[in-house]
């Protein structure tokens, strides 16, 4: 049984922050958070990203960016990356994890989830889609309420 998650990308402003604001609010229970592997350290969440997850009722209000670290890692039942080569850095940042270490994507045929970053907002648009998509299929096999 799994009570905490993390949610990784790269600079945990766009991707990750959303990830963890949908896993969190499907599985009420869990303690969600996230980081990034290069981190933007203390940045709030992108603003297009907060727009967006604005826009589907979805408050990014107070995020702030962290570094992914393996002292970090250590306190999470399960790691969630947005994409394969994220999973890659995650093993070689923190080799013990690598057991606990899955894709966010991994219900979706575990696809990679795109960096939305400096893009259209139609392509913001298409990752929340995805996002949402990969955390209803966490939260299924995790027990949401």
């Amino acid at each position: 049984m799994f009570s905490s998650v993390l949610v990784v990308c790269v600079a945990n402003i766009c991707r990750s922050p959303v990830g963890e604001r949908l896993l969190r609010q499907s599985c009420p229970d869990l303690r969600v958070e996230s980081a990034g592997i290069n981190a933007l350290v203390g940045h709030a969440a992108d603003e297009m990203s907060a727009e967006v997850a604005a826009a589907h009722g979805l408050s990014l209000e107070g995020h702030s960016a962290r570094q992914f670290t393996s002292a970090l890692a250590a306190d999470f039942d399960l790691i969630l990356t947005l994409e394969k080569g994220h999973k890659r850095v995650v093993g070689e940042l923190a080799p013990e994890v690598t057991g606990k270490t899955m894709l966010l994507g991994q219900w979706m045929g575990q696809v990679d989830i795109a960096d939305p970053y400096r893009r259209s907002r139609e392509f913001y648009e298409e990752v929340y889609k995805q996002l949402e998509c990969a955390c209803d299929g966490w939260a299924a096999k995790l027990g949401a309420r």
